[in-house]
Parts: structure tokens; sequence; C-alpha cells
């Protein structure tokens, strides 16, 4: 392969990175060196059941999309092996996949990321990890939401019964 084609084609590589940046509401950074095949499968399967994508990226490649998405600041954690969850709808998801699962596994270190377009430390990703995600939020709303209508529907029956007696 000649050498225009392959520098056209990691060029190619670094604006799909970068537009995967800008595209996602939240991509953590994280080292899972060590873990065994079956782990690395149960982690993978966790995440893109949540609708996160883990993609192993060289670093190069990685800083240069940071730069290009404008998030140099993110350059600094790509050091050692660099794996990036990616999400583009749920911005707690990734944080909080990923730090029960290295909660579980030493061999899975958080080094960094980007949530809501900011760089974030690790303290503020596990900060992340913490809150409820979308559906446990929408869940407690909608209980919230029944709760007076469910009030009312009691009194009214409680009334109800009171005249008939």
């Amino acid at each position: 392969m000649p050498k225009e084609n392959v520098i056209a084609a990691k060029a190619q590589l670094v604006d799909d990175i970068a537009g995967r940046f800008t595209n996602s509401v939240s991509a953590i950074v994280v080292d899972t060196r060590g873990l065994s095949v079956a782990e690395d499968t149960e982690l993978r399967k966790q995440l893109r059941d949540s609708g996160v994508k883990l993609s192993v990226i060289k670093n190069k490649l990685l800083s240069r999309a940071a730069d290009k998405a404008e998030l140099s600041d993110l350059k600094d954690i790509f050091v050692g092996p660099s794996a990036v969850a990616f999400s583009e709808e749920d911005a707690i998801a990734p944080a909080k996949i990923l730090k029960k699962f290295a909660d579980d596994h030493d061999a899975v270190e958080i080094k960094g990321g980007i949530i809501e377009g900011k760089v974030a430390s690790i303290d503020e990703i596990n900060v992340y990890a913490t809150l409820p995600n979308r559906e446990e939020l929408l869940s407690s709303l909608a209980s919230v939401l029944q709760a007076p209508v469910r009030n009312v529907a009691y009194a009214v029956k409680a009334v109800a019964e009171k005249t008939e007696e």
C-alpha cells in the first residue's frame, strides 16, 4: 500500500475518532490490561447492553483526535494501553459500569475522560458513577408524579365508602 494511502487512511481514522468524541455525551478512558478473555467479554457485554461502545485505540491516534475535537486537556491520560468507552445517549452509564467493574477487577483502571463535553478527572467520574442513571431518574419521577394522583384516588374512595355507610 502506498504511503499516501496509509496517511490518508490514518487521517480518516483520526477524523472518525474526533467525531466520536464530539458526538458522545461521555467518553471514559480505561486501561483493561490484565483482564482475561472472559472478563473482557463480560465487560464489553455490559457496556454494549447499555449502548456504550468500547474501542481500543492507539494513543497517537487518540491524541490527534483529541486535538481535532478541541479536547487537548485529555491528551495527558493517553499513556499505556487505552480503551475508550463512548456513549452517545447516557452520560452516566459508562462511568457506572466501568466503576463497578473496576471495583470487582483490579486489572481495570479508569484514567479519566469527558462527560457532557468537559474533561473529567477520575474523582469526577467516580462521583458520576454514584448518580442514578436515566432509567432510575425517570422511575423516581414517575413515582413522585403518581403519589398525588394515588392520594386523591384514596380520598375519593374513602369518601365514597363513608357515604355508602
